[in-house]
């Protein structure tokens, strides 16, 4: 029942959406590059965000490294 419903909804919007009705505006070039330039950024944040999550999956099923730590000498700078 509540799959169908969202299915109609979302058919009204696609449809809403796809009627064009006159855009009295002008669009300069520097407008297109703009929006190429923003799609880009989107882009690399969404890219970035999973990038960060999937970091963060991979190391909660990874054992803990039991060597010394990289950069200190006879193992966790605790033992300083």
């Amino acid at each position: 029942m509540l799959i169908r419903w969202i299915l109609r909804v979302t058919v009204v919007v696609m449809v809403g959406l796809a009627v064009p009705s006159p855009a009295h505006a002008y669009l300069d070039p520097g407008t297109g590059s703009m929006l190429v330039s923003a799609l880009i950024g989107v882009a690399a944040a969404v890219a970035l965000a999973v990038k960060m999550f999937w970091y963060r999956l991979i190391g909660l099923f990874r054992r803990p490294r039991r060597g010394p730590r990289p950069g200190v000498e006879g193992g966790s700078a605790a033992d300083e």
